[in-house]
């Protein structure tokens, strides 16, 4: 067998501090006996839990695994914000890759949020799920970027409108050189959404154990996965799902590691901005924001590609919390920023800002699920429709601006 997990990562090393998300779950009883199954999942966070969503709803006999209790790392310290829009912005995509590629991508991704949040709708998920706009807000000298952008994404179809100066301070009160204005955004609990999800996921007949999958052989007709206690899974395909503990075999080298801060403030739900739009800034090291049903206003960012040294990262607390709160207070003069809860969090990042799906090369009915860049769970449904797509036999282009193998720019850019 090959090692599959040389990872020694734990939920511990992926986020530090308090987040805000409560919602309660068991962890599942441990593997007590070896099992087939169509599908093996590895990894019940909010990747696992999509992934798990989709295959039982093709009607596929499916096993979850994971060595630490559902939903309790890198899931636990997202602040959910369910955008379409992409780290690399379209006209950036588009000098990496040229514009048919880059609008297959957006078109996708602005589809995946829809059939995220149709999907919760209709089958009454517990999430607290909200449909948003988004506010894509100029720093400094960028808003003739903006509006390039704003250009581009209209050629192709997209939705949004541009707001100078004087239309945005009227709008919504912020006093920005420009910005644009999307539908078709949410933003949600990801913690309730995961729990969610494995719950009906099980309900369909899905088996969840708590195991760790330490090796696997591909050579057979199925897949056999090898766990710490030496029990066996055997499946037709497995689907890597582990979030930003990622194992040696998935490795890419379009694939970085960051560190990333956020604080949520006490209720003030009179102090919120207009429709609490989900906001975030054009720049490299943006901020991003956006508000919970309570009326919390929920701020992250001070990003940093060199921490990544968990107790470095969660000595920098206090620090980066205080100055979250400098750049809400410069943002939103109106928010009060009394904090209730701060915490960091690892995150895993590409060149190009697209996820990691698909076959993993050399590991025959292996596949990965990593939705890595700002929008994760956008790009964690959009892995889970595309594997089980893939499951199914069918295939898509996707897959190449995807692949793991891929060169992500780097070539000649």
């Amino acid at each position: 067998m090959r090692t599959l997990d040389s990872d020694e990562t734990e939920q511990a090393d992926l986020r530090g501090g308090s987040p805000p998300w409560r919602a309660a779950s068991k962890r599942p009883p441990p593997l007590a006996e070896n099992l087939s199954c169509d599908a093996l999942i590895v990894g019940a966070g909010i990747t696992g839990a999509l992934v798990a969503e989709r295959l039982t709803r093709q009607g596929l006999d499916v096993v979850i695994v994971d060595r630490e209790h559902p939903g309790r790392g890198s899931t636990a310290a997202s602040t959910s914000m369910l955008l379409w829009e992409i780290d690399r912005p379209l006209v950036e995509l588009t000098d990496i890759y040229g514009l048919d590629r880059a609008a297959r991508v957006y078109r996708a991704s602005l589809q995946a949020v829809t059939g995220l949040t149709t999907l919760v709708r209709d089958h009454d998920i517990l999430s607290e799920i909200r449909a948003k706009r988004s506010l894509y807000l100029a720093t400094g000298s960028s808003a003739a970027e903006l509006l390039d952008e704003h250009r581009l994404r209209s050629r192709i179809g997209l939705p949004g409108d541009f707001l100078d100066h004087r239309q945005l301070l009227e709008t919504f009160g912020m006093a920005r050189a420009a910005a644009i204005v999307s539908p078709g955004v949410a933003d949600a609990d990801p913690l309730q959404l995961a729990h969610s999800l494995l719950r009906l996921a099980v309900a369909r007949g899905a088996r969840a154990f708590d195991a760790e999958a330490t090796a696997f052989d591909p050579a057979g007709a199925a897949v056999t996965v090898g766990f710490d206690n030496d029990r066996e899974i055997a499946a037709r395909a497995v689907v890597l799902a582990t979030g930003y503990a990622m194992p040696d075999v998935v490795h890419s080298r379009v694939q970085a590691v960051s560190s990333s801060w956020a604080i949520t403030t006490a209720p003030q739900p009179q102090n919120i901005w207009k429709d609490g739009v989900l906001i975030w800034e054009c720049a490299k090291d943006y901020l991003y924001a956006r508000t919970t049903p309570e009326g919390r206003i929920m701020v992250g960012g001070e990003d940093s590609n060199e921490i990544i040294e968990p107790d470095a990262r969660d000595r920098l607390i206090p620090q980066k919390s205080r100055a979250l709160a400098k750049r809400l207070a410069a943002l939103w003069p109106l928010a009060e920023t009394e904090i209730d809860y701060r915490w960091a969090g690892t995150f895993g990042t590409t060149c190009d800002g697209l996820p990691l799906i698909g076959p993993v090369p050399g590991a025959k009915g292996v596949y990965a699920a990593y939705g890595y860049g700002g929008n994760g769970i956008t790009f964690s449904y959009l892995a889970a429709q595309l594997i089980g797509d893939l499951i199914a036999g069918a295939s898509s282009p996707l897959l190449d601006d995807f692949a793991l193998d891929r060169d992500g720019g780097m070539a000649g850019h």
